[in-house]
């Protein structure tokens, strides 16, 4: 609530009683009244929020009424402090389209005596203004939980008196700016959860008062500078970033060091990190760490939580290692170590979480794996035994000798052979007339229209694979193929038109959307939509073969659009996962091969076509299986689908009834993750999910069955649940939760869930003692089921 800041004066107890009387009326009316109507302008800036609902004219604003969200400081005449919190236990919705961050910021610096701006989870878009350096008493500035995107502005460096700045779950992006080296009083630096790219800047290591540095999950690459400058510093967090490869040098002071899913390689160097007497929490998980594992880290005095999975430390571990006893998580899964696991970490057990899975220890775990499996792969990456004597050595010259050999004889009986079989297979193609490749043609169409680089990335030039060229078809063809759009060819109707099933004259099945449009449209008008259209030809994708234009005759307009798709005839992913009998549905292999298919299509549809299509609407009933069981994405969020429909008010987290959010790009990648994640749900569980009340049961179900056995067994699908190996399905699980986040910003991105899947499926092939590929390989395909839509 709003306050006062008060100076002190040494006044005696009559006299000081006296003045307060004389006062009090005169300092409730001091605030200037240029900075009482720049509040009330900011209220209707951010579109009167309800936590500023009692905000008027009559307000005295720095005396209003308690407000957990809403806090104003005032020293004599003017503010010095503004706090507004939007409520952050949902997703807050951008501002309306009218909103202007200039307007807001132009504002603000009506109020020049600012020293802490806080504007959070308040629905702010667009880029940050560099004129914020024109607040140059700011000390403190929090604008997170927004939708600011855009670079940082290099201007922010005139804040000279700044001393906190975060910038936390936004959508920054660019490079971090070099001249943030020039805030000689910078402490708190954290922009996490933003996509900021390109290396640290070097001016980071001159920021002498720097405490805190935040930047997980964002997209930063290279090394990290040397921070052991920086001797106050005691939380560096660099989660889920492209960081690496050396260990990052820091002071001797550091708290907190969170380094997991970056690039990190190479040994850890133990005695740089014992020298950090005071460190705390120690995350250098799912990284590529190799080499001996350090004991001492066991005994660090502050440690009290380490975690280390998912490298590749070798190593011996000895019952007798000794451990400090305030230790409380320990995570070694995942590594190459063998012996035993010290005694000291599994007393007070109670006490303490310990995870070792998936080692070559000597425990009484299943998860364990053979001696020789640590070795072999230790041996892979490079990591050999200390000890060699010279006979050893000298057997290896042999043996690589002898190796060099064979493999040189090899190669050359290879070189006969393929010059041998070369000649043989030019002679068949001088008989052999020429066949012009026409696959990837786009034919009916100007050159320039189809380079047209703003629209269509060069990538994408050639097309898709295994499907007939993208054309212009007749209106004619569409008649003959559906018989006149007879009763018995059509599929269904949806928002974006009509479906019907045809039949082309060489006899492949195609289904054709119908689409009425305003009268105001002409073919030229659709130029872009179609050549953003013909891209949409991919393995994991219901591709396009084509359009038509029926026109009217008085003005020559487009009055229906006809989309011709590829037919898909195999059932949609739910119908062959949870519907129908149990020997029929797809074993856990098919399962992860068709979320790897699904993923990979909302990949193609983010990134590869420029302006990228997020807010897709993904649905399992949307996702088709061909006869190879590919999975195929059939719902697009098509601009000129969209520009058809008639505009909604915003609502919810999922992009189910929300194409809007388009219009949000920036985040709507989130809301296809989510989409995806409740997908993936209904493929671990097995049974239709049909509302959003469901989605958030069988996740919390999901959750509590994880923390019970720690894969989440007892709410599988039993159809797979004694076909799955625990690792692959707590990769998947866990995955899967981290979709279903509440918070898009918490969500991961779509490479992250590519990279957990296929990491799913290694483990899967290799439990099964299957060396294909869980995604080229399926198992024998069901028979066809009943016709479907492409939605």
């Amino acid at each position: 609530m709003g306050h006062r800041e008060s100076s002190s004066i040494p006044l005696s107890p009559a006299i000081l009683s006296l003045v307060l009387v004389l006062l009090i009326p005169c300092t409730r009316s001091q605030l200037q009244s240029s900075q009482a109507w720049s509040l009330l302008r900011i209220q209707r800036l951010l579109n009167y929020p309800p936590a500023l609902s009692s905000w008027n004219t009559t307000t005295d604003l720095c005396y209003a009424e308690p407000n957990p969200s809403v806090t104003v400081v005032c020293y004599e005449d003017s503010i010095t402090q503004l706090h507004i919190a939007g409520n952050d236990s949902f997703l807050a919705l951008p501002l309306p389209r009218s909103f202007s961050i200039d307007s807001l910021f132009t504002t603000l610096t009506r109020l020049p005596n600012l020293k802490v701006l806080s504007l959070t989870s308040l629905g702010l878009w667009g880029p940050l203004p560099p004129k914020i350096a024109r607040l140059s008493y700011l000390e403190i500035v929090n604008l997170s939980s927004n939708f600011l995107y855009g670079a940082i502005p290099e201007r922010i460096s005139d804040l000279r008196n700044l001393q906190t700045l975060i910038l936390d779950r936004n959508l920054f992006g660019g490079r971090i700016p070099d001249s943030l080296g020039a805030l000689s009083l910078l402490a708190v630096l954290s922009a996490r959860n933003n996509s900021l790219s390109g290396p640290l800047p070097d001016s980071l290591a001159t920021l002498e008062s720097l405490r805190v540095l935040a930047l997980s999950s964002n997209s930063l690459s290279g090394q990290v500078p040397d921070l052991r400058g920086l001797a106050n510093l005691q939380v560096l967090d660099l989660e889920r970033n492209f960081l690496g490869p050396q260990f990052p040098q820091v002071a001797r002071k550091v708290v907190t060091l969170v380094l997991r899913e970056n690039r990190f390689t190479g040994g850890l160097p133990a005695d740089a990190i014992s020298s950090c007497y005071l460190l705390r929490q120690l995350d250098i998980s799912s990284n590529r760490f190799v080499g001996p594992f350090p004991p001492s880290l066991l005994s660090l005095p502050s440690l009290r939580y380490l975690n280390v999975a998912g490298n590749r430390f070798t190593g011996k571990l000895f019952s007798n290692t000794s451990c400090n006893d305030e230790l409380e998580f320990i995570d070694l899964s995942s590594n190459l170590l063998s012996g035993n696991l010290p005694t000291c970490l599994v007393s007070n057990s109670t006490h303490r979480v310990v995870k070792f899975s998936a080692n070559c220890l000597a425990a009484q775990d299943r998860t364990q794996h053979p001696p020789s499996v640590c070795q072999n792969e230790a041996l892979a990456v490079g990591i050999l035994p200390r000890k060699q004597s010279k006979a050893s050595a000298s057997k290896a010259l042999v043996v690589t000798g002898i190796v060099v050999g064979v493999v040189g004889g090899a190669l050359l009986l290879g070189f006969l052979i393929f010059f041998a079989l070369r000649r043989a297979s030019l002679k068949r193609a001088l008989k052999t007339p020429p066949r012009r490749l026409i696959e990837h043609a786009s034919s009916g169409y100007p050159s320039k229209l189809l380079a047209d680089a703003r629209y269509i990335s060069q990538a994408m030039k050639l097309g898709a694979l295994g499907i007939p060229s993208y054309r212009s078809f007749s209106l004619e063809e569409l008649v003959a193929a559906t018989n006149n759009f007879e009763t018995s060819s059509f599929m269904g109707e949806g928002s974006h038109g009509q479906m019907y099933r045809g039949r082309l004259n060489d006899g492949s099945l195609v289904a054709i959307r119908c689409l009425k449009l305003k009268k105001s449209h002409t073919s030229q008008n659709f130029s872009r939509h179609i050549e953003l259209i013909s891209k949409l030809r991919h393995r994991h994708l219901v591709s396009a073969l084509g359009h038509c234009f029926e026109y009217y005759l008085d003005d020559s307009t487009i009055s229906r659009l006809f989309l011709v798709f590829e037919y898909i005839s195999n059932g949609t992913l739910r119908s062959n996962i949870s519907e129908g009998v149990a020997e029929k549905k797809l074993t856990w292999t098919q399962r992860i091969s068709a979320a790897i298919g699904v993923a990979k299509g909302i990949q193609f549809l983010h990134a590869d076509i420029i302006p990228g299509l997020f807010a897709n609407d993904l649905k399992i009933t949307k996702v088709l299986l061909d006869q190879n069981l590919v999975a195929k994405i059939s719902s697009y969020n098509l601009p000129v689908l969209a520009e058809n429909m008639k505009a909604e008010v915003l609502t919810g987290g999922s992009s189910n009834g929300s194409k809007e959010l388009n219009e949000w790009a920036k985040h709507a990648d989130k809301i296809d993750i989510y989409d995806f994640g409740v997908i993936l749900l209904e493929v671990v569980c097995g049974r239709p999910i049909t509302s959003q009340s469901e989605v958030e049961i069988i996740r919390d179900q999901l959750q509590a069955s994880v923390a019970a056995d720690g894969a989440g067994r007892s709410i599988v699908d039993p159809v797979i649940s004694r076909a799955c190996c625990d690792e692959s399905l707590k990769t998947v699980v866990e995955i899967c939760l981290r979709c279903l986040s509440k918070e898009p910003s918490q969500r991961p991105s779509v490479e992250d869930v590519l990279w957990n899947l296929q990491f799913a499926a290694q483990v899967q092939d290799a439990w099964r003692g299957d060396s294909q590929s869980s995604e080229d390989s399926p198992l024998s395909p069901h028979p066809p089921s009943s016709p479907l839509t492409v939605n």
